[in-house]
């Protein structure tokens, strides 16, 4: 298993972190989980991160995809709902350790690879300042993060290019598995609905995501809610495309499964996109080994897509596809854009750090959402908190990121991963209408792809250099 290819001192950290988390949870010492599981967390993040740089992307990748099932089961044992869990802050906390990768490796921001990355971190500088003065200092440094950590986890990925073949597999193993523990248990949510879940969707008034009751629910499996989980399905199944673990088609199986289960449309074309790019990116022979996997993937799924209810859900949601008259979502999104687009576009220095999503509860002495809290479109979300000198800085970074990206891929046909990287990134840019694709799991997607096909190409020039030099250092007479 790829999962276990490292010594045990890789890995024995997190099974201790996840061995300690399930006795806890047995226990039913949901007070004592909220507070240990953070601090946990963060301290085998920082062990790994010094340790094994590789492993740690992969262990920010897993609290991402079961922190807020700890969270939900620490409530559980509790016995309530709570409204802000301590056990919420893993993911982000350990996350941003990768700050540190900018402190040891600050010069590479001044060097050609590195100017992208710095315009970006002028350009959210810029809308820090401006939310500080207008929204306050502590939701504007929470939207800080927000915006932050997607573009430093790239960043490491990036400087760490010696290392390629590591991080390359690391986010395999963690993506296989990851779906292969995420679509089971999405399975085990829709047919029988655990009541922790329920507590979760009943107590954070989750209407968006189905009813609480078996048959009835969005699948949102181990994380917040049905969208992030789509985007790391999204991703996952990509990604089978380009692995080697055995239980990848077993993992896919469930996974497309769970992934249909979300009903989120926009990802369902994320995906499509995805399976697109890569087929026109690939040489003949990888092209041939991704059509064959996505037979063998959906023979595999078939059989249950045609089972009872979830062959009525899918039914519905595919119907609503071309029948955009009579749906909600869309005629609502249609009318935000017309009636807010002049806003949005208009304002030229900006709203600042948070104006938006959930870090107006900050600046709230109620503590509930604001004025904008529920923004469901990334393309004006931009400009109207980066504004036109914060977005300019920020959208040249990531232009300048994805040219070079989709460049180097030319010289990388035979890379698989490093093809699915671009291919997921490229489909979250796609579905930057719906949502602000910069944040979040799907910011993480985006710049780990970009990052990773960046950090693929210049690890293939170093072997180059290391090759011609292991040439030339030869004595002429071994030559001949």
């Amino acid at each position: 298993m790829g999962l276990f290819r490292d010594e045990p001192k890789h890995w024995a950290p997190q099974a201790a972190l996840w061995a300690i988390t399930l006795l806890l949870v047995l226990a039913h010492q949901g007070s004592v989980l909220t507070l240990a599981f953070p601090a946990m967390a963060i301290v085998v993040g920082l062990w790994l991160y010094f340790k094994s740089p590789a492993r740690y992307i992969g262990f920010t990748w897993w609290l991402w995809f079961l922190g807020p099932e700890v969270r939900r089961l620490a409530d559980f044992g509790k016995g309530g709902f709570t409204p802000t869990s301590l056990v919420q802050i893993a993911p982000l906390a350990v996350t941003m350790i990768s700050a540190i990768t900018v402190l040891r490796h600050y010069r590479v921001l001044a060097e050609r690879r590195g100017l992208p990355i710095l315009l970006m971190f002028f350009g959210v500088t810029y809308a820090y300042l401006i939310g500080v003065m207008a929204n306050g200092p502590l939701a504007a440094t929470y939207d800080l993060a927000n915006w932050l950590y997607p573009v430093l986890i790239g960043f490491h990925i990036m400087v760490n290019a010696r290392d390629y073949p590591k991080y390359r597999q690391v986010i395999l193993d963690t993506f296989i598995w990851g779906m292969l523990i995420m679509g089971a248990y999405g399975l085990v949510q829709f047919f029988l609905m655990p009541s922790w879940d329920a507590m979760w969707m009943i107590g954070s008034q989750m209407a968006s995501q189905g009813d609480p009751v078996r048959l009835g629910v969005r699948v949102f499996s181990t994380m917040n809610s049905s969208g992030p989980f789509a985007l790391a399905m999204m991703a996952a199944l990509t990604f089978t495309m380009a692995s080697t673990q055995r239980v990848r088609w077993l993992a896919g199986g469930v996974g497309f499964i769970s992934f249909g289960l979300t009903m989120v449309r926009s990802t369902w074309g994320g995906w499509v996109i995805a399976m697109v790019l890569q087929l026109l990116k690939a040489s003949n022979k990888v092209r041939v080994r991704i059509i064959i996997g996505a037979v063998v993937l959906v023979g595999l799924s078939v059989p249950l897509l045609t089972f009872g209810p979830i062959a009525d859900k899918m039914g519905a949601r595919l119907q609503s596809l071309t029948n955009l008259s009579d749906d909600n979502s869309y005629a609502a999104r249609n009318e935000f854009y017309a009636s807010f687009a002049k806003t949005a576009f208009t304002d030229v220095s900006g709203e600042g750090f948070g104006a938006t999503g959930a870090s107006t509860k900050l600046s709230s002495s109620s503590g509930d959402l604001g004025k904008y809290g529920s923004f469901d479109s990334g393309v004006m979300n931009v400009p109207f908190v980066l504004g036109w000198p914060g977005s300019l800085m920020y959208l040249a970074g990531l232009i300048l990121l994805l040219a070079r990206a989709f460049r180097a891929s030319f010289s990388l046909r035979d890379d698989k991963y490093a093809q699915a990287a671009l291919s997921v990134a490229i489909a979250n840019l796609a579905m930057l209408v719906f949502t602000n694709t910069f944040l979040g799991v799907s910011g993480m997607l985006l710049f780990m792809g970009l990052c990773s096909v960046l950090a693929a190409r210049h690890h293939m020039r170093l072997e180059h250099r290391r090759h011609q030099f292991s040439v030339q250092s030869i004595p002429e007479k071994a030559l001949r």
